[in-house]
Order: C-alpha cells, then sequence, then structure tokens
C-alpha cells in the first residue's frame, strides 16, 4: 500500500496503518515516533532505520530519536570487520547527528569509543579535540579519561605527552599520573622536572595520599639512579636543599646523593659527600645509613680493582692503588667508633659521659687527650650539662698528675675553682679533688692551705640554696669541704685548730649527728671530757628526733662509762630529758640503758619504775619483749613472788597471742612454787582467749597440769569449760555466717521461709541449728557466774572462808589428835590446819645475802 504524507512516500504493511495515520495526524510527536520504532523493533533493519531517518527528518533537533538511532546502527555492525563499509555509514551518520547534538557529550563519548575500536588513530585523536573544543569546560572531565586512555594504549609517546600536557593545564592536581606515565615511558628527564616541580609547590596536595618527604625521596631515587638521562636539573642542589628541609631524613638524602655521583663515575667526590654526612649527621640512624653504605662502597671499589688486575693483568701502580684503597678502607672502619662518638656530641655538646667515652678513644695519644679535655672543658656548660661537669676538671688534672707534670695539673685545678658550677656540691669536689691530689704527693701544708681557702667566708655570703649566687659565695657552707679539713686538722693541725674547725662547722649549722660525735670523740681522746659532752650538748639542740637519736645514745652511754654512779642525779636529768618526746621506735634503747643505770648504781625501785614505764612507752611490737626483760630482772632482784603483778599486768596489756604465753609462763611459775590452785585459776582465765581449734598446745598443756595436780572433778571442769569455750568461738562464727547469709539474699526471703513445712533445708541452717544446740548445753553446765577471777586473796569475808573450807575433800586423810576436842570447846570453831613447806631460795633471789 503506498502512503502519501505530503513529503515522503514509503510502502507499509497493513499493521502499520495506525501508526501511520496517528504519525501523519502528530507528525512532530516523538512518543509517536517511539512507539513506531517500538513496534517494528523486531522487524527488518532496513525498515528500522527508514523510519528512524524518517522520524529525524521531521525532528532533527531530538536527542531521544538520534541517540536510540545511532546505537542501533552501532548495534547493526557490532561484530563485523572494522573494513567493511557498514561502519563508514555508521561513521557518517554519527557526524550527520553531531550537526545537531555537537553539545550532547554522550553522542561524543559513544562516536569516540566506536571510533576506537576501529583502530582509527589520527581520526580518532581528532574527533577527541573536536569533543573538547564543542563541550564546554565543565563536561571536560567526561571526555579526558577516555582520551588518556586511548592515548596511554599507543605506542606513541609524544602524541600522548603532548596529550598529558593539554590535560594538566585543565587538571594539574593528576601530575603524578603524568609522571608515572612518563617513568613508564623511560622519559626520565621530563618527569623528574615535574616531580621537582610538585615538590617545591607548597599547595600541592597528593592524590595517592604521598606526603612531601615522600615525594622527595621518589625524586632522589629518580635523580640519582639515572644520571646519564636525567640533564635538566642540578641533582646536586636539589638534594642539599632537601638536607636542609628534611632533617629527620638526612642519611637517605645524603646516601642518594653520594649513589648519584657514584652512578656518574665522580668515585672522589661520592667519597668527600660521604665524609661531609659523617661530619654533619646527629643521629646514630642516620650515621649507620651513611657510613653503611660509605663501607659498602669501598668494598665495592676494591672488589672492581681486584676484578679488574685478575683480567688485565697486575703492575706495579695497581698494587699500590690496591693497597691504598685496602687502606683507606681499614682506617674507616677503625673510625667507626670516634665517628659515632662525634655524633652523639653533635646531638648534645654538654653529654660529660660522651666526652670522657671520646677521651678513652685516644687513649695512646697524649696530644689528642690534652686537646679533647681542652676542647670538652670550653664547650660544656656547666648549667646545661648531662652529668657531672666537674668530673671533666678533675681527669684533666689527673692526667697531668699521672704524667707527673704537677704545676700543670695546679693550674687546671685553679681554673676549675673559678667556674660557675650549677651545684655547689661540684666545686666541693674539686676543692677535695686539689687536697688529696696534694696528699697524694705528701705536700701536707700545701693540702691544708687549699682546704682552708676553700672554707674562707667570702666578702659577700649567701646561703648554700640561694642559687641566684654563684657557687664561689656558697661553697664555704659546704659539709664535704669541712669535713676533709676537719680530718686533715686532725691528722696534721693541732687541737685547739681543730676544735676551732669543728666550732665552725657547728656554728655555720651544717653539722651532721655523726660530725658531732666525731667532735666529741676526738675531745674525749684528748682527754676533755666535760668539753666533748657540751659538745653532745650543742648537737642535741641543733637536731630533733629521730636525727638525734646517735646522739644521745653515745652521749648517755659515754656519760655512764665515765662517771658511773659519781653524778647520779645528773645521769638521771639526761636520761628524762632524753625520753621526752622520744619516739616510740627508739625509746626501748634508752629506756633499758637507763635501767641498766639504776640497777648498777641506783635503786632497785627506780629500776623497777623504769622498767615499768619502758613497758608502756615502746612500741606494740616490743612490748612482749620488753615485759620479758622486765620479769627476768624483777625475779633477780626481788624474786619470782614479785612478779606476779607484771604478768597481771602483761596478760591485760599483750594481745591474745603474747598473753596467752604469758598466761603459761604464769601458771607454770605458780607450779613450781606449789601454789596449784593460783595456777588453775590462771588457766581458766586463759582458756577465755583460747580457741580449742587453734590453740591446742593450751588445752594439752593444761590437761597435763589436771593430770599431775588435780583429780576427776578437776579434769571434768576443765574439759567443761573447754567445750563452753569451744561452743562460744563456733556460735560467734555461726553468727557472722548468718549475717552474711541474710546480707546476700534477696528481701522476699529464702525457699524455706516461703515454705517452711519443705523437708529440704540448706546446709547453712543445719548448722546453726546445731550450734544453738551447743550453746544451750555449754549454758546449762555453766556454774553461776563470778565477779572476777582472784589471783590473791581479797576482800572475801570470813563466813565464805569457813563454808568453804568446809567443803569436804574426798582425797582428804582424817588424822584425829588427842587434845583436838578441848581446843574446840575452848577456842570456838576448828582452825584449819595447813601443811609447812620450806619456801624455795629461787624466790628471795637477790634478797638472800641480806
Amino acid at each position: 500500500m503506498l502512503s502519501q504524507d505530503g513529503k515522503s512516500a514509503v510502502l507499509f504493511e497493513d499493521d502499520d496503518l495506525p501508526y501511520e495515520e496517528e504519525i501523519i495526524r502528530n507528525p512532530y510527536s516523538v512518543k509517536c515516533w517511539m512507539r513506531y520504532i517500538e513496534f517494528k523493533q523486531n522487524g527488518q533493519k532496513s525498515t528500522l532505520n527508514m523510519i528512524y531517518e524518517r522520524a529525524l527528518k521531521e525532528l532533527p533537533g531530538s536527542y531521544k530519536l538520534w541517540y536510540n538511532y545511532l546505537r542501533e546502527r552501532r548495534k547493526q555492525v557490532k561484530g563485523k570487520c572494522i573494513t567493511e563499509p557498514g561502519y563508514e555509514e555508521v561513521n557518517n551518520c554519527h557526524e550527520r547527528a553531531l550537526v545537531f547534538m555537537h553539545k550532547m557529550p554522550r553522542i561524543w563519548l559513544d562516536y569516540c569509543q566506536f571510533l576506537v575500536s576501529q583502530t582509527k588513530i589520527t581520526r580518532s585523536r581528532q574527533t577527541f579535540d573536536r569533543a573538547l573544543r564543542a563541550l564546554p569546560v565543565t563536561q571536560h572531565p567526561r571526555i579526558w579519561p577516555l582520551y588518556l586512555g586511548f592515548v596511554r594504549k599507543l605506542a606513541l609517546p609524544e602524541t600522548a605527552i603532548r596529550v598529558y600536557r593539554r590535560y594538566l593545564k585543565l587538571s594539574p592536581e593528576n601530575t603524578e599520573e603524568y609522571i608515572d606515565y612518563l617513568r613508564s615511558v623511560g622519559r626520565l628527564d621530563e618527569a623528574a622536572v615535574r616531580l621537582a616541580a610538585l615538590v617545591n609547590d607548597e599547595s600541592f596536595v597528593s592524590k595517592e595520599g604521598k606526603s612531601n618527604y615522600q615525594l622527595w625521596h621518589e625524586l632522589c631515587d629518580l635523580i640519582s639512579q639515572n644520571p646519564d638521562k636525567v640533564t635538566s636539573l642540578n641533582v646536586g642542589a636539589i638534594i642539599r636543599g632537601g638536607l636542609t628541609r628534611f632533617t629527620d631524613q638526612l642519611g637517605k638524602l645524603w646516601c642518594s646523593l653520594a649513589d648519584y655521583y657514584i652512578r656518574s663515575g665522580h668515585f672522589e667526590k661520592a667519597r668527600d659527600v660521604y665524609e661531609e654526612a659523617i661530619l654533619t649527621v646527629v643521629t646514630v640512624r642516620d650515621f649507620t645509613q651513611v657510613f653503611d653504605s660509605y663501607a659498602q662502597f669501598e668494598e665495592s671499589m676494591i672488589a672492581a680493582k681486584m676484578e679488574t688486575t685478575a683480567e688485565m693483568g697486575q703492575d706495579e701502580d695497581d698494587d699500590v692503588d690496591l693497597e691504598l684503597r685496602l687502606a683507606r678502607f681499614e682506617q674507616l672502619i677503625a673510625r667507626r667508633p670516634l665517628l659515632l662518638n662525634s655524633v652523639l656530641l653533635r646531638q648534645n655538646p654538654h653529654n660529660v659521659h660522651e666526652w670522657q667515652k671520646r677521651v678513652k678513644l685516644y687513649e695512646g695519644n697524649p696530644r689528642q687527650i690534652i686537646n679533647t679535655y681542652t676542647e670538652a672543658v670550653q664547650t660544656v656548660d656547666p648549667m646545661k650539662a648531662t652529668g657531672k661537669p666537674h668530673s671533666l676538671w678533675v681527669s684533666f688534672a689527673k692526667f697531668y698528675e699521672e704524667n707527673e707534670q704537677l704545676d700543670d695539673a695546679r693550674t687546671i685545678f685553679d681554673k676549675a675553682t673559678k667556674v660557675n658550677y650549677k651545684q655547689v656540691d661540684d666545686l666541693a669536689a674539686v676543692w677535695c679533688e686539689y687536697g688529696e691530689m696534694e696528699l697524694r704527693h705528701e705536700n701536707y701544708e700545701q693540702a691544708l692551705h687549699i682546704l682552708r681557702k676553700a672554707t674562707a667566708i667570702p666578702s659577700k655570703k649567701a646561703e648554700y640554696f640561694d642559687a641566684s649566687e654563684p657557687v664561689q659565695n656558697r661553697v664555704y657552707k659546704s659539709l664535704k669541704v669541712w669535713s676533709m679539713l676537719a680530718d686533715l686538722e686532725e691528722s696534721l693541725g693541732t687541737f685547739q685548730s681543730t676544735k676551732a674547725v669543728y666550732d665552725r662547722i657547728i656554728d655555720l649549722r651544717i653539722a651532721t649527728p655523726q660530725i658531732i660525735i666525731n667532735y666529741a670523740m676526738f675531745l674525749e681522746e684528748h682527754n676533755y671530757f666535760e668539753e666533748s659532752f657540751k659538745a653532745y650538748e650543742r648537737g642535741i639542740a641543733l637536731f630533733r628526733w629521730p636525727n638525734v637519736y646517735d646522739i644521745w645514745n653515745t652521749y648517755l652511754t659515754k656519760f655512764i662509762d665515765r662517771y658511773g654512779g659519781k653524778k647520779l642525779e645528773r645521769a638521771r636529768d639526761l636520761f628524762e630529758q632524753a625520753l621526752d618526746g622520744c619516739p616510740a621506735k627508739f625509746a626501748k634503747t634508752i629506756y633499758l640503758l637507763y635501767a641498766k643505770l639504776e640497777e648498777g648504781y641506783g635503786l632497785a625501785r627506780h629500776a623497777m619504775a623504769v622498767y615499768e614505764r619502758a613497758t608502756q612507752a615502746v612500741e606494740t611490737e616490743e612490748r612482749h619483749h620488753m615485759f620479758n626483760i622486765y620479769i627476768k630482772r624483777a625475779a633477780e632482784i626481788y624474786g619470782v613472788t614479785y612478779t606476779r603483778a607484771i604478768y597481771q599486768k602483761a596478760i591485760e596489756v599483750l594481745p591474745d597471742e603474747h598473753a596467752r604465753d604469758m598466761c603459761l609462763r604464769f601458771s607454770d611459775m605458780e607450779s613450781k612454787l606449789g601454789e596449784i590452785d593460783r595456777a588453775r585459776a590462771i588457766y581458766s582465765y586463759c582458756s577465755q582467749i583460747c580457741d580449742p581449734r587453734v590453740t591446742a598446745h593450751f588445752w594439752q598443756t593444761w590437761k597435763e597440769f589436771e593430770i599431775r595436780h588435780g583429780n576427776e572433778d578437776t579434769i571434768r571442769e576443765m574439759l567443761r569449760i573447754k567445750r563452753s569455750v569451744q561452743a562460744t568461738y563456733n556460735t560467734q562464727v555461726n553468727f557472722m555466717s548468718s549475717q552474711m547469709l541474710k546480707a546476700t539474699t534477696s528481701s522476699t526471703g529464702t525457699v524455706s521461709d516461703l515454705a517452711p513445712g519443705q523437708v529440704g533445708i540448706d546446709d547453712m541452717k543445719i548448722l546453726e541449728q546445731k550450734a544453738q544446740q551447743l550453746a544451750a548445753e555449754a549454758e546449762q553446765d555453766k556454774p553461776k557466774p563470778k565477779e572476777k577471777i582472784l589471783f590473791v586473796r581479797s576482800d572475801t569475808s570470813r563466813s565464805e572462808l569457813a563454808e568453804l573450807s568446809k567443803q569436804a575433800n574426798p582425797d582428804e586423810i582424817d588424822i584425829d589428835d588427842e587434845s583436838g576436842d578441848e581446843d574446840d570447846e575452848n577456842q570456838g570453831p576448828p582452825e584449819v590446819q595447813l601443811e609447812q613447806k620450806s619456801v624455795p631460795t629461787a624466790v628471795f633471789g637477790g634478797l638472800k645475802d641480806d
């Protein structure tokens, strides 16, 4: 059928009639044409192309039509040989589209990709350029990746370089990509130039996250490893510029510079660079990098020379050159400790320890040692020094002394005493070393003169810790110098001069307890006893506890040794003065000394009073030992019966552990004296603090006592008490356990509380019931409570005593006396017959002779 739309005539089928009529009615509607094209999508390609052409003829500015048409045409030639004419027809179709669609980047991208797939290099390049000219600059980032990918694949580096240069004008931040391409194609000179520009650009931010130092490192590696290809840059100036900027990575940069000269063949220049680097780096890490590289370079030079000699033959000049290189390498290795020391000194020129190590490295070379000492004392600032700066001066002087140059040593010491040290101790040490040097050479007067000069009062006095004043004005208060002067005066001077030195030390208030003791001992050696005691008194006035303890101890000992009991009242006053404010830690020794004085020269009761005070004044840990001494001395002086009151007080004061020991000893003493009831009462009292599970020894001792001295009733009473005490301790433990259990249970109660009828009872409740049962049994067995345990007879009424005497003893032997009845009638109530025994001699102690 023939259709006439007024402009064109085409053949169409019956099914196309509705679409044709719609197009006739509205030929400028894109939707109508797209519906028609979609309907004919599976038809013949020529028919479809004809419909597209008709539509574009009516609507040449429709992007949708052109885009779909070009895509359909590219699809039609896909997979065919690129030399077929159909490709050129599609290319012409793209050119027609670009007449209208030249502002559409998608059309350009598809066209460029299509041309690239046809390997039309020149036409592709020209099309890319046309696209960049036609599109606005905001659309260029869509074109450039495809363009750059195209030129990178080409074996035409010049074309790619020119394209990249144009691209970097728009996007300079992508310079690293260009540099990578240049390195891949061997254009290292331009790559180095571009990389140097990036390094010098402070505002550049790497897209790959590289720091400025990493870029520097890449540049150094590039130019140092390719000296023959990089000709546009001054390599030496670039790397030295990096040395000033990156001071924390000097080792790598120095090695890069030396590597550049080595690859360039300038070996002597490389060696000069290594030497300069070794003498300028300030960290051990950089030094190690440079030194290892330097040593490797020297080794490679020796190996290369040996290979050349082996290939070309050996002559005299080659031998000399080889020996020279070997000697240079050996010298380098030998210099390493000294070079490393120089690095550390460059780090901190005020490091005294490193200067001392440097002197040891020059051992055997006196001239270098003197130069090193001279440089050290001139360089080190005492205020900034690490270590003791005066040790440099002292070592310098000792070096001259060891070489028997005393005048030079004295000169060094004189200069050392004028240095403004940071601390007074440094200057004091110099004066003392100066004096000791004179003593070593037996110049005793000179040594005394030096130390007197050191301790002379300056024109301007200053406090010892006044940092605003120079140390020369404060050294007169240095105890170190005064102590040495005192020693010299004792050995070489007179009594008066030595006494004046000690007095001066005390007046300056710089004395220590040891100085006071030394002064007093010195006076005592010269038989000035009262003067020595005055020295002790002055020292006591200077110090407080605990520093004054040694002075008091020595003073009291010496006073007793000197006077004994001649000046007893004065000695007592001294002891009372010493004990006034004495801490408990130091009281024991003084109290024992005091008691010894009273025992030896005073009254026994005074000694007992001192021991009594001592038991209260000493530390808690020492009270037990003090009571033992007290009991022992009381027994020796007054007899064992006097110790009963002491035992009672010890049992009251001491903790349970020591109180048990005292009770055992007390009861043992009473047993030996035949006081069985007393001993039993003591055991009964002590049982209240003895848990049978812990103190089994106590209960065994009591049991053995009852077996020896008691009967069945007393043993039964002992066992009853044991059960009672055990129940008491069990109740206490179970009470604490129940309290802990209550704290952990919830507020709603336990299962047994909620359901009391249940059979299951926990173990803790069973233990509590058992403990309550034991406590009830013990309460039933417990006798009526007494007011207190009486160790001695108290104010008991006669009626109570009569009742006690009437109690029958089953073991008592009844011995009748003929006159008993008459006596009973005449004298009233019968008297208790007591057995008499001789009193042991141990009871009287020291009173036996009296």
